[in-house]
């Protein structure tokens, strides 16, 4: 297949260099301020970059990395930054603009062009047989929603989809709303990136979180960091990092790229930072073929216990073994007969690679093992964090400082949107406190997840889509079918800061429903509220807007939430969704009376620190398992096979991105300008392949029984990554992915192991 390139390519002026091998110090200082003085202005964006991540500020939106108790005049990152300045950017979408740009011309446009069109300002609505959004009213927006919700044929013919970023307060009104409407169709962005986590988590010590606090880093001997990037996603956390390696302990990173942050940390808020050399951060790179991160974890466990077996009684811990856990017996007899060869294959790793890090595993006293999407969108996901509490078993590194389960989460408040009942499928004590609380019986029916609602939007069997923030169509797998499902819908409602794809593919009739930002004051009927969060350490705290709103038709989701309420509901079910928009403090009363570890929500927020929510196996060793135990589970290996011609590719984003949010069109640390149709591959696979860095390809994905999909028109970078993998910027090459790929347990969409070839472009 050959196919000739465009005469204009979507990024004519693409450079591309050398990756760095450092990452922040004084050019992220620059860039930083360079980018918010830009956009903001001098006063504005110091008023807000020393308010950001404060106890008396608002949570940074980019990434829900915890806070240290002792915090720095400036406790941000360069993203985190950027995140703020592109939300509280003065710009603002003019009335004109929907007139000007029929929602048929904006169908190319890339997610970068749309999110600098400015903040949205006012409620907008196209109606069905119309190309155009024209300005709305906001009680004729929510009358319209709630007469198309009424008019459904069940409940179940609606799916509210929610983004990690909203607040505890407004997801726990908007399931509310859900729930009492008679649906448990609540997709959210957890469906596409750590349901792995909490899926396996959940089955094996009984909670789906982490079970370690900030200062355990600083206190580990040993960091495994698998299937991550900090540098880019949460940079945060190269500080604690450096702290790990400035207290003596050693860190391992597990990826097929290398990166930057796990090569060299040059902290901006040290001397050594800005002048010296920074700190070497990993001790250790394991260049790990894409989908063997398994093979791995099984590998190493069975090191330690062939280690134990030449000298018993000195490596496992037994006695916590003995109190604390099941199954071990069946766990170690699976790896008994573990195949070498079928690991290395696996892997693409030496065996002295692997006992290197079984090696250190075993010196340690204490142990974290941290992770994120490169392992949870995997095909054997959930068997691969099983595998990690396998091995953090062996020699009880759980329940003590310095050592647990991290998974990383990466937007701010998605572990507390779950926690406030954001799921599908919420346990019946959840429900059976609900009822008790509001007075009307909860629909236990299972609902749908992310990926099945765009199935059922494609059979017809949901007409209604309603999203509570983020980007679906653009941040779903499979393009393609994400956008015919989202164009088979009789209404979408997007409730937004800023434009993005999911505006410009819509139902037959669309709205969207402009909100207040985390940084904007929330100005109520009883005075300014505030809202919280939960970070990926368990910790709650408050949130607090300080600039004025961009506009005073702009809502807050809360107010939003409660208004579609009334309009659905009215007085039907007795709750005062009035009183709760109102004042904030009520739904936290309620809150207080149905989620466990909130009994005190209004006196324990209020505090400068927070609070910590009570967490089993990290607080007391204790496990709400069936079992009553932390479970070992025996996992078959089973590796990615990858036919000759064809490399393993995963989605990845950028520097300057956040989730589908396109900040510039650069990748600094990895060398690339200008410019986002790229695909990295090893120079030596491109050797085997005929082809050369430079070259311009067609990306094209098999997926058994489906017609390939394309990525076109790609400029091979050479880069190093592992043999036999690639890899392409997200969400373009959401493209690759097939509705029909998803982990095992989870079905989440497994973005990290498709099967590419890459066809030239003549």
């Amino acid at each position: 297949m050959t196919r000739q390139i465009p005469e204009h390519a979507e990024y004519p002026d693409l450079v591309v260099g050398h990756p760095k091998h450092e990452a922040a110090g004084a050019e992220a200082v620059l860039r930083t301020l360079d980018a918010s003085i830009r956009s903001l202005g001098p006063v504005r964006a110091a008023r807000l970059l020393l308010d950001i991540n404060q106890k008396d500020g608002f949570d940074c939106m980019s990434c829900a990395w915890p806070d240290p108790s002792h915090r720095s005049v400036v406790e941000f990152c360069e993203n985190g930054a950027k995140a703020v300045t592109w939300e509280a950017t003065p710009l603002k979408v003019p009335s004109s603009f929907w007139a000007e740009h029929p929602v048929s011309s904006l169908q190319d446009a890339t997610e970068y062009w749309l999110g600098q069109q400015g903040r949205l300002v006012e409620p907008v609505y196209k109606p069905a047989g119309s190309d155009v959004y024209e300005p709305i009213s906001w009680e004729r927006a929510f009358a319209l929603i709630g007469d198309r919700l009424r008019g459904l044929d069940s409940p179940d013919e609606a799916a509210f989809y929610t983004s990690g970023r909203t607040a505890n307060e407004t997801a726990f009104l908007y399931q509310l709303f859900v729930r009492a409407f008679g649906t448990n169709n609540l997709p959210d962005c957890s469906n596409m990136c750590h349901e792995s986590t909490g899926t396996a988590l959940t089955e094996v010590i009984g909670v789906g979180k982490s079970t370690i606090a900030y200062d355990d880093f600083g206190k580990s001997d040993l960091v495994i960091v698998m299937g991550q990037n900090p540098g880019t996603n949460h940079p945060r956390m190269l500080t604690a990092l450096e702290e790990t390696k400035r207290n003596g302990g050693s860190i391992v990173a597990v990826n097929p790229l290398p990166e930057a942050g796990l090569i060299r940390y040059k902290n901006p808020q040290k001397v050594r930072g800005m002048v010296g050399r920074g700190t070497a951060i990993a001790d250790r790179h394991l260049q790990i073929r894409s989908g063997g991160d398994l093979a791995l974890l099984q590998a190493v466990s069975k090191r330690v216990l062939d280690a134990e077996a030449a000298a018993p009684g000195t490596v496992l811990d037994h006695a916590f073994l003995a109190e604390h856990t099941a199954g071990f017996e069946a766990f170690a007899e699976g790896l008994a007969g573990l195949d070498e060869a079928e690991v290395l294959a696996a892997t693409g790793l030496s065996s002295e690679e692997i006992d290197d890090l079984a090696a250190r595993y075993i010196a340690a006293d204490r142990v974290i093992i941290t992770w994120a999407m490169g392992l949870t969108q995997q095909r054997r996901a959930v068997d691969t964090i099983k595998e990690i509490v396998n091995l953090l078993l062996l020699r009880g590194n759980f329940g003590r400082p310095g050592a647990g389960a991290s998974p990383i989460r990466g937007h701010s408040n998605v572990q507390g949107d779950r926690t406030m009942g954001i799921w599908e499928k919420m346990p019946d004590e959840f429900m059976d406190a609900l009822a008790r609380e509001f007075s009307f019986e909860p629909p236990r029916k299972h609902g749908l997840d992310a990926v099945d609602t765009l199935h059922a939007m494609r059979e017809g069997t949901v007409k209604v889509f309603i999203a509570l923030g983020g980007n679906f169509v653009g941040a779903i797998s499979d393009t393609a079918a994400a956008e015919e499902a989202m164009r088979g819908a009789a209404l979408t409602v997007q409730i937004s800061t800023k434009l993005n794809r999911s505006h410009v593919v819509t139902g037959e009739e669309a709205l969207i429903l402009p909100a207040l930002g985390r940084t904007e004051v929330d100005l109520q009927e009883t005075g300014p509220q505030f809202v919280s969060v939960e970070d990926s350490v368990c910790a709650v705290h408050a949130s607090h807007g300080s600039i004025p709103p961009i506009s005073d038709d702009v809502r807050s989701e809360v107010a939003i939430v409660a208004g579609i309420a009334r309009a659905t509901l009215g007085d039907s079910t007795g709750i005062d969704w009035a009183g709760m928009e109102r004042d904030y403090d009520v739904i936290r009363d309620h809150i207080s009376r149905v989620v466990p570890g909130f009994e005190r929500f209004n006196e324990d927020v209020r505090r400068r620190d927070g609070f910590v929510l009570p967490n089993g196996p990290r607080d007391s060793r204790t496990w709400p398992t069936a079992t009553g135990r932390a479970q070992f589970s025996a996992n078959a290996l089973d590796g990615i096979e990858c036919p000759p011609g064809r490399l393993i590719l995963q989605t990845l984003r950028s520097h300057d991105q956040f989730n589908t949010t396109v900040y510039s069109l650069n990748d600094r640390y990895r060398g690339i300008r200008k410019g986002r149709d790229v695909v990295f591959v090893n120079p030596d696979d491109l050797a085997d392949l005929g082809l050369a860095d430079g070259d311009r390809v067609d990306v094209v994905s098999e997926w058994p029984g489906e017609p390939d999909r394309v990525l076109p028109g790609q400029r091979i970078v050479a880069y190093p990554t592992a043999r036999g993998c690639a890899a392409a910027y997200f969400p373009e090459a959401n493209v690759l992915v097939s509705l029909s790929s998803t982990a095992l347990g989870s079905n989440t969409p497994v973005s990290k192991a498709v099967i590419v070839r890459l066809e030239p472009v003549g």
